[in-house]
Order: structure tokens, then C-alpha cells, then sequence
């Protein structure tokens, strides 16, 4: 008898822990495009040409491997992946399944409390060994300090990995963090290079006509379609990322520009998260440009931070928290999500901006994730479910176990501080400083309380204001409330009253 081996859309590596407990002679990998996991967000027409062309390709190359490979494409009008499982096992002896452990909690609980039961046979799953820090490493990790700072978990993958550590285990440079020199803000200087374009194949656009003709009603334009869709092509655009545009990454990785929607940003996200690249290969490609003298220390730095630092953490502390951490909401945010976020006009131009980018690359880098779109959604109050589900559903690299720490904890605080030690809530001013959008926008950054004030500074003075309850006596936070009580009192009530409007009126931003 032969086993099944199930290969998820986000697990397209071929030293896959199940592949490698697998035998290609006599098992059998199972893949499917099913209804349930295309659709349970409307997810960006983008990132599911992605998957399923990258799904398509990595069977192929399964089967020029030897393996023996079951592929049910959209088409074959399979609901989930059990029954793609179950029409496999119907058709071949089968003993056993075998899965590498899913990414999102959801799916591992499926497959641990009913798929035992509706398939009628075991289901052995095997820890995923992409990913740097297991569960059990994580937990044990968190078990120790009282506060969960991703700073102190990023020092021991440092040292664990070897990366950016000298002979005697100290950081190279003297310093763990060059956070505080990747602030600049983009004036034109460098140029930035042109992203990199992969035309469509047939097997692709075989694949872009499926989806206009099933996913047109979903958010997002499928063409032009021009990301990776195999590990050689991933392989390319990781070579283009270090040799063209990590030398400024981390100068220039929070600014923010009208002309330039991708700046220096690596866009190897997408690749990393669905398996066709591996955050080690990332990460010592970046270490050994700095070391070969093509890039400098607080762009590798910062680029590592993100992938053995910040993915690693987010990871480790969706899979410690849930599935609880799915209904935290500690500030109370409970407003519906603008229509704006579906791409209803705007007179903001920071907004207007990062939602058209999204519209069109199924792509917004993390400044305007976390500072404009998020911020937004932070200071409105928006129900924490509905930009949960947005966040998941618009963006390519977008997956729960990634997606839902950075959203629910860092952009709306709703885990009450556990990612963030305060609100990421920022006025225009912010905006001002990282990008030339205040220049070209309908509304003023440098006024709170006139019809044409900028309307972050508005909101932000009714999020202090509105919270100061929770956060007056935060140390972080005793400054900006001491501004605040220092306002003139009539100017108080006149930020607070616009605020109050747009809070209550956000169509009419």
C-alpha cells in the first residue's frame, strides 16, 4: 500500500519534511486548487495566479523528479483539500497521509480532529524545518522573559544562526540593531531600480484566464502579471534584489514616494512565504554581500532583521497564542472598514496611494501597511476581524500565521501590547517626513482642526484623547499627553469635535 503525501501552495520546496519521509516509488503527492482555500477571503486575484501557476509549475517539476504526482486544478470543482485527499484514496491503496504541518491553525486543527475521522485513515504530520525556530524552540524561548520583545528573541536567532556574529559571539559592527540609521527619507537619489518583470508562460496564462474567469468580482487587477512563478525564477530575483537594490535598503526601507512604489524593497516576500526560497538562502546571500563590501552593514542588518528577526517572532507568537489570539480586541475597535480600503475615492493621497498599489501589485511595502493603511484603520477604530480579513485577502505574501500578529497586534494594538509595547498611532506629520505625498494632497499637514486639516492629525489627537484612560500614565506616552493638556483649551474641543466627525463619517475622507 502507498501513502499520500499532501503539498500545500504555500510548501512548494523540495526538501519538504513530508517529501523527505516520502518514497517516490511507491507514495503519492496529492496538490489541489479547491474552493475553500481560493475563497474563504476574497483574496487578491494577484496572489492566486501566483499560487496556483507556482503550484502548477512545482508539480511539474515533482514529476520530472520520479515522484508520482495527483493534481486536481481549479476546474475539477473540488470543495476543499480532504476531498481531494478522499477522491486520491479512492482511486490507489492507500495506508496513510502524510503533511508537513500547515502555516495557519486552522487547517493544522482540520487535519488533527477531522480528517482522521473523514478520510478513515491515520494522518502523520511533520514539522515544518523551512522555518528557522520550531514551536517547541518558541515556546521554550517564551517561557522565560517576562516581556515577549522581539529585540531579545532577534539577539538568539543571531547567535543560534551565526549570522552577523564575529568569532567571539559578538555582533559584527558592535551593535545587535541599526534600526535608528534606516530612516531617510527618498529624494530622488539614488535611482531606484526597475522591479524585476517575468513574462507569463502558458502554463500562466492558462492559469490568468481561470482566474478572470472565476475571481473577477475580487479586489485587485490580474494583469499585468509579473511575479516568479518557479524556485529558478525566485532564484533570479533574489540575485537582482542583492546586487541592485539592498546596497540602500536599509537608508531608504520606511520612506515612502509617488514615483516609485517599490523603492529598494527586496519583493522576495511572496517567493519566501509559499516556499520557493528559504529565509536561510536569503539571509546569508544579504550576509555575504557585506561581507564581499557590495552592500553596507546597516542595510544586511536591517534586510535580517526582518526574515530571522521579525517572520521568525510573528510566527512563533501566532502559534503560542491561538487560537485565542484571534478574538483579541483590548481597545474596543469595532467600526465598520471604510469602503476606501476597496477602492472607494479618497481625498487622502497617502491612503489613496497605498490601496492603489495594492490594487495593482497585490503589494505595499511595511511603511505604508503598518503607517498608512494601518494607522488609518488604528485611529478609526475599524473592527479588528474586518482589517484582519482585509489584510489577509489583498496582499500576495499574506497568510494568518504572518499576517494576523502584525495586524492585530502592531497596527490595532488589540493584543493589548504584546507586540508593541504602545499604539503605532501616528499624525500626518509622520507621513510628512517619509514620503512627498503631504505635497500633493487635498488636505493641510500642518493644521488639526480646520475643514482641510490633514486628517491623521485630527484622528490622532481623538485616539489620545479617547484612550487616554488606558494610555495617560504610559510611560512612552506622558509626553505626547502633557502636549495635549497644554493645548488651548477651545483648540482642544475643536481637533476633538473634527476628529469625532471623521471618525463618524470616515466616507467622507
Amino acid at each position: 500500500m502507498s501513502r499520500l503525501v499532501l503539498v500545500l501552495g504555500d510548501q512548494l520546496s523540495a526538501d519538504l519534511s513530508s517529501l523527505a519521509a516520502a518514497d517516490r516509488q511507491h507514495d503519492r503527492v496529492v496538490m489541489a486548487e479547491v474552493r475553500e482555500e481560493a475563497s474563504y477571503v476574497p483574496h487578491h486575484p494577484k496572489k492566486i495566479i501566483f499560487l496556483f501557476s507556482a503550484m502548477r509549475h512545482f508539480a511539474a517539476q515533482l514529476r520530472e523528479q520520479g515522484w508520482q504526482v495527483d493534481y486536481y486544478p481549479y476546474d475539477a470543482g473540488l470543495d476543499s483539500l480532504c476531498d481531494a485527499l478522499q477522491r486520491s484514496a479512492e482511486t490507489h491503496q492507500v495506508s496513510e497521509i502524510l503533511i508537513t504541518r500547515p502555516g495557519e491553525w486552522r487547517l493544522d486543527q482540520q487535519m488533527r480532529d477531522q480528517w482522521p475521522t473523514q478520510l478513515g485513515m491515520s494522518i502523520r504530520l511533520l514539522e515544518d524545518h523551512r522555518f528557522l525556530c520550531s514551536h517547541a524552540d518558541f515556546r521554550q524561548w517564551a517561557s522565560g522573559p517576562k516581556q515577549l520583545r522581539m529585540e531579545y528573541f532577534y539577539r538568539e536567532m543571531r547567535l543560534r544562526s551565526g549570522l552577523l556574529i564575529t568569532a567571539t559571539g559578538e555582533p559584527e559592527g558592535g551593535r545587535w540593531n541599526y534600526d535608528s540609521e534606516n530612516r531617510a527619507r527618498y529624494d530622488g537619489t539614488p535611482p531606484c531600480p526597475a522591479p524585476l518583470h517575468f513574462s507569463a508562460d502558458p502554463i500562466t496564462r492558462e492559469v490568468i484566464e481561470l482566474v478572470k474567469q472565476n475571481f473577477s468580482h475580487h479586489f485587485g487587477d490580474p494583469e499585468p502579471f509579473v511575479f516568479a512563478v518557479n524556485r529558478e525564477q525566485a532564484q533570479t530575483a533574489l540575485q537582482y534584489f542583492i546586487d541592485r537594490a539592498l546596497p540602500w535598503f536599509g537608508d531608504y526601507q520606511d520612506a515612502m514616494s509617488l514615483h516609485h512604489d517599490h523603492l529598494f524593497h527586496s519583493l522576495l516576500s511572496v517567493y519566501l512565504n509559499a516556499g520557493l526560497l528559504l529565509p536561510m538562502e536569503i539571509c546569508k546571500a544579504a550576509e555575504q554581500a557585506w561581507r564581499d563590501g557590495r552592500a553596507p552593514l546597516n542595510a544586511v542588518e536591517g534586510f535580517i532583521r526582518q526574515i530571522l528577526g521579525w517572520r521568525e517572532y510573528v510566527r512563533g507568537i501566532y502559534w503560542l497564542k491561538m487560537p485565542d489570539y484571534l478574538n483579541e480586541n483590548a481597545l474596543g475597535s469595532r467600526q465598520p472598514l471604510p469602503a476606501l480600503y476597496w477602492g472607494a475615492e479618497t481625498r487622502m493621497r497617502c491612503v489613496a496611494e497605498a490601496v492603489r498599489a495594492t490594487r495593482e501589485h497585490a503589494h505595499a511595502h511595511h511603511i505604508q501597511r503598518l503607517m498608512v493603511t494601518g494607522n488609518l484603520a488604528l485611529l478609526l477604530g475599524v473592527d479588528v476581524e474586518q482589517i484582519h480579513r482585509w489584510y489577509l485577502a489583498v496582499y500576495a505574501d499574506a497568510y494568518e500565521w504572518v499576517e494576523l500578529p502584525n495586524t492585530l497586534g502592531m497596527v490595532m494594538h488589540a493584543d493589548g501590547g504584546l507586540l508593541g509595547s504602545k499604539p503605532y498611532a501616528a499624525s500626518g506629520k509622520y507621513i510628512q517626513r517619509m514620503s512627498d505625498y503631504c505635497n500633493h494632497c487635498h488636505y493641510n499637514v500642518a493644521t488639526s482642526e480646520n475643514d482641510d486639516s490633514c486628517p491623521l492629525n485630527s484622528l490622532y489627537w481623538h485616539f489620545i484623547s479617547r484612550h487616554q484612560t488606558r494610555f495617560a500614565r504610559h510611560p512612552r506616552m506622558a509626553m505626547i499627553y502633557r502636549s495635549w493638556e497644554k493645548m488651548d483649551a477651545d483648540r482642544r474641543r475643536r481637533i476633538f469635535a473634527r476628529g469625532q466627525w471623521l471618525f463618524e463619517h470616515p466616507e467622507t475622507l
